[in-house]
């Protein structure tokens, strides 16, 4: 028997050896997850100079720092008298409130504003939620966002949900904006298997080169991974897996890749129970290098900010409950 059992010493021959992607390296990701705070936020040769990762305290402080981070892009924007794309997540949900409180306070109307969702559940080839279905993504952006902002709200023409018709559109409406002066400012959350938006990690093994995978703007009817499934089970769908579609239409690196600024937010502790889903997702985005078997490995080399719950760091230790 080997001296230390872990999956390094016992995936040889196990349902997990097809389960994890394939390029995924196990020895680097554990690697990463055993550096801690202090070694995790220590700038790597891959990061932007103006790339800065925060960890904080509570989900509160990081709802309202992320909020802050949104609204100081839209303000700005406005100030400056230039076009703003916004790329949006569903998720962290809680920095919405403050981005609202901000631009109510300054009155700020959103004209200048063109918003994108990243991503919304569908079928296989692409078929979406009604705009009025509850746990869809448009759905959830108007109860949360828009529809609060009032009359300072984005217009509904400047409103881009990902549906199998507007989705391949994205592409050349971001790149009008950004010819005109325009900036684009991805938000972002980091999922269980690397992924940015549904950009999952297994589409990797579609492309022979690294050029190819950065290129691509999007995706109509994306498989997801087991993970994300089980993911979205715990903290969208009250645990009930079958409720979620297996498929997304979601952006691809070839957009958030050109962002000018993303802010990005990962929140999965929940440190009265001693748990988090999110922990080995941060330390491998911040530290494993760039890799299009790790989606989010690649948002360190972007300007922008990047705020976590404390706990995530770790190291990542085990600890049974």
């Amino acid at each position: 028997m080997p001296k230390t059992l872990n999956m390094m010493t016992t995936i040889k021959g196990s349902l997990i050896e097809k389960f994890y992607p394939r390029g995924w390296d196990l020895a680097r990701i554990d690697r990463c997850c055993s550096l801690g705070l202090r070694k995790l936020t220590t700038p790597a040769k891959h990061w932007n100079d103006a790339f800065k990762p925060t960890s904080v305290r509570s989900v509160d402080d990081m709802n309202t720092r992320m909020g802050n981070a949104i609204a100081d892009q839209i303000i700005q924007a406005f100030r400056r008298d230039i076009s703003l794309a916004l790329i949006l997540p569903v998720g962290p949900m809680g920095m919405y409130r403050q981005v609202i409180k901000r631009i109510k306070a300054v009155r700020v109307t959103c004209d200048h504003v063109t918003t994108f969702n990243m991503d919304e559940w569908s079928d296989k080839v692409g078929n979406t939620f009604p705009g009025n279905q509850p746990g869809g993504f448009e759905h959830a952006m108007k109860q949360a966002f828009f529809d609060p902002l009032g009359k300072f709200t984005i217009p509904k023409n400047q409103r881009n949900f990902a549906t199998k018709a507007n989705l391949p559109t994205y592409a050349d409406k971001i790149a009008s904006i950004k010819e005109s002066g325009g900036r684009l400012v991805t938000v972002y959350g980091i999922g269980r298997a690397c992924h940015i938006a549904f950009w999952e990690p297994q589409i990797a093994a579609e492309y022979r080169s690294e050029k190819k995978w950065v290129s691509q703007t999007h995706r109509i009817g994306q498989a997801l991974h087991p993970l994300t499934i089980e993911q979205n089970a715990f903290h969208s769908f009250s645990s009930r897996f079958t409720l979620i579609p297996c498929w997304a239409n979601t952006i691809g690196p070839g957009l958030f890749l050109r962002s000018d600024f993303a802010i990005g937010g990962a929140d999965g502790a929940y440190p009265d129970r001693g748990a988090m889903w999110q922990g080995m997702s941060l330390c491998v985005t911040l530290q494993y290098g760039p890799s299009p078997w790790i989606p989010s490995s690649y948002m360190p080399t972007l300007p922008g900010k990047l705020f976590f719950m404390r706990q995530l760091a770790g190291p990542l230790l085990p600890d049974a409950h």
